[in-house]
């Protein structure tokens, strides 16, 4: 039992999946399961919440469908990838309406950040 296989099934499950079903589905147990969960939320992979399952504390497991490449990162600005990348449009940045909008969200969102934490 590798932390890909139980990647593979914490995404076949877009409600999350409870660490203990987890562990039985999977027939391993709890021990290394806690020890592949752990991996798995070092690496940002999944995320967890504690949840109550007939009186007994365990944990729901969501896989994170955030963007784990670091390649990428800058390509990324408020939730907005930069559209200049593998565009095939022959404009100028200057007058590109598409980089437009793109920077204009980026300064819309710092200016409401600051906004925010100044009060």
């Amino acid at each position: 039992m590798s932390a890909d296989e139980a990647l593979e099934y914490i995404k076949s499950h877009p409600d999350g999946v409870l660490q203990s079903d987890l562990w039985k589905a999977l027939f391993i147990d709890s021990r290394k399961c806690s020890r592949i969960i752990a991996k798995l939320l070092k690496d940002e992979l999944i995320t967890r919440e504690t949840e109550s399952a007939g009186g007994i504390r365990t944990y729901r497991l969501h896989y994170s469908i955030k963007c784990n490449s670091m390649r990428f990162k800058s390509l990324i600005a408020v939730d907005l990838f930069e559209p200049c990348a593998g565009c095939i449009e022959e404009c100028t940045p200057k007058h590109c309406a598409k980089l437009s909008e793109w920077i204009f969200a980026i300064v819309m969102d710092s200016g409401v950040e600051t906004a925010v934490s100044n009060v």
